[in-house]
């Protein structure tokens, strides 16, 4: 799948690791979407949610455009409660990118 070679790097350098309760990786968001930009993707659409009064992100959302290509990648992220480490949840095109 296109776009995918840096998400790999991320893998292979211990940066993300793929939670298969989850159905999603265990990341930093920023990690992931500097990935996704250096595989051609430039931001289109980038939202965090936070908690009332200003608090810590409780999630966000990041798409990109590969002007190239037409190729989409999206990225929805929320912190675990149990851990409050994000979960990175990816696609390109529409298409999951999952590990196992």
């Amino acid at each position: 799948m296109e776009g995918t070679y840096r998400l790999n790097e991320l893998r292979e350098d211990g940066r993300m690791h793929w939670l298969d309760d989850a159905n999603g990786w265990r990341a930093e968001p920023d990690d992931v979407v500097s990935a996704l930009a250096a595989e051609g993707f430039e931001e289109y659409k980038r939202e965090t949610a936070r908690t009332p009064r200003g608090g810590d992100a409780a999630g966000g959302v990041w798409q990109g455009l590969d002007h190239r290509t037409g190729a989409v990648a999206s990225t929805i992220w929320v912190r675990d409660p149990a851990t409050h480490s994000p979960i990175v949840f990816i696609s390109i095109n529409g298409h999951p990118v999952q590990g196992r």
